[in-house]
C-alpha cells in the first residue's frame, strides 16, 4: 500500500520598512517533494535572497534538520519590495511550521530578526516603525531580538518577547522553555550634555542675539565673517540653547534614526536635538536621501534639530539648490523608479561662509588678496533663491583683542535657553489649534492673523522693500522674525522696534 504525504503551508508574519513607515508582511512556506531547492519569491532584494543560506544553517545548527525537499517561501504582498535581513526569523519559523516541527504560533504575532549561521538572533533597524504598524493593526505580540527591546518598548502596550537565539524561540513555541514577555515603559532621560556653551564664546553680542532669535522662532541663519571670528563655535553652541524635545518630537526623531540604523544601544529614545554637520565633499544623495530604495539623508537626520553647513560656498551647487524645497516645506520628497517617498525635514538651517576665497574682504585690519572678479564669483556660488529662504543674515566680524582677553563673564546657555523656552511657550499657546510649533512654520493665513502691524511699522517695511528690492518671501520672513522678537520681549503686539531689528538681519 502506497502512502501519500501532504505538507500544509506554514504562515507567519513579519514586517518591512519603506521610507519611515512599517508594513506587515505575510511569510508563507510550502514544502513539496522534488529536487532539494530553496526558493524565495515576492520581490526580495539580495539581502533577503541570501537569507536562504542563513536560515538553512541556523535551522540545522539549532537541532532541527532542514527539509531536503523543495522549499518555497512567499513574501506577500508580492508587489511590495522587500529588503534587509529582518525576515530571517519569520522565514525559519514558517518552514518549521510547514515541516511539522512546530505545531502552531500565537495568532497575529510578528517575528523580526536576522539569523547568524549558528542560530543567534541579531538586531535589525526600523523597529520603531514596525511597532507602530503592529499597533495600528491592533495586534499585541512581537518576537524580536533582545537588543531591540528597549527601542520597541518606547510606545508600550505590546507583549514583547526578547530573543537571543532561534533555539530559544523554538523551545518557547514548543512549550519546553517559556519566555516571559516584557512591557517596558519609556525611561526618564538623562540630563543633556553639550560640548560647547555660549559662556565659552567671547564677545559677538549681535551674533549671539541673532542665534537666540533663531532658537526661539526656529529661523534659518547665515553667519558671514572672516576666518577665526567664531562662526563655527556659535553654530556648535546653538543646540545648547534649544529646548528639550517633547515626547512627540522625540518619537519623530527616533523613527528617522531607527530606520537609518544610527540609534545608540543605550539610547533607544532620542532626547537631545540632533546636530548634523556634513562635510562639503558629501554627495547629493547623502544630504537629501537616496539609494535604490530611498533612505533618509542628512537633512532628515537633522529633523527637529540643526543642519549646519560650514563653508557654504564650497558645497556643490546641486546640493545647495536641493535645499530650497525642504527649507520651504519642512519635508523632502525623494523620487526613484520604484516610487516616491517623503521624509521629514523640519530643521533649523545654519550656514557659515567667508566673504571671499581668502576670507578677508571687508576686514578692517587685514587686506583682501582677491580680485573683484574672484569675490563676485565666490559669492555667486550661493543662489538668490536660497539666500531668500534664510531669515537671519548675521555678520560675525573679527573679534577685537580687548574682547578676546576680557575677563567679563559671558552669559551661559542655560540663561538664554530659559528665555527661549518662555518665547516658545507663547507660541505653543498661540498655535494650540494648529499643527505647528514655531513662528517659522506659520503659513500665509497664520502670518496675516498673528503678525498684524501698526501704521509706523508698515511704513518702515514698505520703505525697506523699495530700497533693497526685497521679495514677497522676504517680507513674510521679516514678519515672522518680528513676531519672534516680540515674543522674546513678552509683547502681544509687534512694535516698530521689533520690525527694525528684524530688518537689520536682511
Amino acid at each position: 500500500m502506497r502512502l501519500l504525504f501532504y505538507f500544509m503551508p506554514g504562515t507567519v508574519y513579519s514586517a518591512s520598512v519603506i521610507g519611515l513607515d512599517g508594513h506587515i508582511v505575510e511569510v508563507e512556506a510550502d514544502l513539496a517533494f522534488g529536487l532539494p531547492v530553496f526558493l524565495i519569491v515576492g520581490l526580495p532584494d539580495a539581502a533577503v535572497q541570501e537569507s536562504r543560506e542563513r536560515v538553512r544553517s541556523a535551522v540545522k545548527n539549532c537541532g532541527g534538520g532542514f527539509p531536503t525537499i523543495r522549499v518555497t517561501v512567499n513574501l506577500a504582498p508580492a508587489d511590495m519590495k522587500k529588503e534587509g535581513p529582518g525576515f530571517d526569523l519569520a522565514i525559519a519559523i514558517s518552514i518549521l511550521l510547514a515541516a511539522g516541527r512546530l505545531r502552531a504560533v500565537p495568532e497575529k504575532s510578528v517575528f523580526l530578526g536576522e539569523l547568524s549561521l549558528e542560530g543567534r538572533i541579531r538586531p535589525v533597524t526600523g523597529v520603531l516603525s514596525v511597532i507602530e504598524a503592529v499597533k495600528k493593526r491592533g495586534w499585541t505580540t512581537v518576537f524580536l531580538p533582545a537588543e531591540n527591546i528597549a527601542e520597541a518598548s518606547i510606545l508600550g502596550g505590546l507583549d514583547l518577547y526578547p530573543l537571543s537565539s532561534l533555539g530559544q524561540l523554538i523551545g518557547h513555541l514548543e512549550g519546553s522553555r517559556k519566555i516571559d514577555p516584557l512591557r517596558s515603559e519609556i525611561r526618564s532621560s538623562a540630563p543633556q550634555k553639550f560640548s560647547t556653551d555660549f559662556s565659552q564664546i567671547q564677545g559677538q553680542w549681535q551674533a549671539k542675539r541673532a542665534m537666540e532669535i533663531a532658537a526661539a522662532g526656529g529661523h534659518n541663519v547665515l553667519l558671514s565673517g572672516p576666518p577665526g571670528s567664531g562662526k563655527t563655535l556659535l553654530a556648535k553652541a546653538f543646540t545648547s540653547i534649544l529646548p528639550e524635545l517633547s515626547l512627540s518630537e522625540a518619537l519623530d526623531v527616533t523613527k528617522v534614526y531607527s530606520v537609518a540604523g544610527l540609534l545608540e544601544p543605550d539610547q533607544p529614545l532620542m532626547r537631545q536635538r540632533p546636530f548634523r554637520s556634513p562635510h562639503h565633499t558629501a554627495s547629493v544623495a547623502s544630504i537629501v536621501g537616496g539609494g535604490r530604495i530611498p533612505r533618509p539623508g542628512e537633512i532628515s537626520l537633522a529633523h527637529r534639530g540643526v543642519l549646519f553647513l560650514d563653508e557654504l560656498p564650497e558645497f556643490p551647487r546641486a546640493i545647495l539648490e536641493s535645499m530650497r524645497q525642504p527649507l520651504e516645506d519642512g519635508r523632502i520628497t525623494v523620487s526613484r523608479v520604484q516610487g516616491s517617498l517623503q521624509f521629514p525635514a523640519n530643521i533649523i538651517f545654519i550656514a557659515a561662509r567667508n566673504p571671499c576665497p581668502c576670507g578677508y574682504a571687508g576686514d578692517a585690519e587685514r587686506a583682501c588678496l582677491c580680485t573683484p572678479w574672484q569675490v563676485a564669483k565666490y559669492q555667486k556660488k550661493i543662489s538668490g533663491p536660497l539666500l531668500d529662504r534664510i531669515d537671519l543674515h548675521v555678520a560675525v566680524p573679527r573679534l577685537p583683542f580687548r574682547d578676546l582677553v576680557s575677563t567679563r563673564p559671558q552669559e551661559a546657555s542655560n540663561e538664554i535657553r530659559r528665555r527661549v523656552k518662555e518665547a516658545q511657550r507663547l507660541q505653543t499657546r498661540r498655535f494650540r489649534e494648529n499643527d505647528i510649533l514655531r513662528n517659522a512654520d506659520m503659513s500665509g493665513p497664520l502670518v496675516r492673523q498673528h503678525c498684524s502691524l501698526d501704521e509706523a511699522s508698515t511704513r518702515l517695511i514698505e520703505e525697506s522693500m523699495k530700497r533693497y528690492q526685497l521679495s514677497a518671501r522676504a517680507y513674510t520672513r521679516i514678519l515672522k522674525v518680528s513676531r519672534t522678537i516680540s515674543d522674546l520681549g513678552h509683547s502681544e503686539k509687534i512694535r516698530q522696534e521689533h520690525v527694525a531689528e528684524a530688518l537689520q538681519y536682511r
